[in-house]
């Protein structure tokens, strides 16, 4: 069915982003894993460089998917690898509103970039980045939220994690 791209900070790589990952592998052809630089509004935990690695080892199994990284607009990326469509995950309502106000400002940005959205898996969504980084925060565990290197990385970061 084509290309398409996955764009995201990944900051941190869940198993939520793992599912819509596996799950746009199987419709896709090949799926390009973006990974967004800081951008004017977020402030990472890691860096692009270690989110990258947390998702090339977390999909190393997937022959079709590739991990890159990006500082543009996604919708710019996309057009530059001459690809037409942008994958999304949905959990909640709220994630509907924030994708569907990004989907008509790409349209509007690009119209021969089409975005296709993908419902979260049950057992994923509940898991949001921002609840994870709230978790580390206060010293909790992160353990069944991300993989195990994500988990070992915050460890190493952050000593008080439980």
């Amino acid at each position: 069915m084509g290309r398409a791209v996955y764009p995201g900070t990944f900051d941190p790589l869940t198993y939520g982003h793992i599912d819509v990952i596996k799950r746009g592998a199987e419709i896709f052809d090949e799926l390009l894993v973006a990974v967004a630089g800081s951008g004017v509004t977020k402030s990472p935990l890691f860096s692009q460089e270690e989110r990258v690695g947390f998702l090339r080892n977390n999909t190393k199994d997937m022959g079709n998917v590739r991990v890159e990284v990006f500082n543009c607009l996604a919708v710019d990326f996309v057009r530059s690898k001459n690809i037409r469509v942008i994958l999304r995950g949905i959990r909640t309502m709220s994630d509907f509103e924030y994708e569907y106000q990004m989907a008509l400002t790409n349209r509007r940005l690009a119209e021969d970039v089409e975005t296709v959205f993908v419902m979260a898996s049950l057992e994923y969504s509940f898991i949001s980045a921002r609840l994870i980084r709230e978790i580390i925060a206060y010293g909790g565990s992160v353990a069944g939220f991300v993989p195990p290197d994500v988990e070992a990385a915050f460890k190493r970061k952050y000593p008080k994690i439980a």
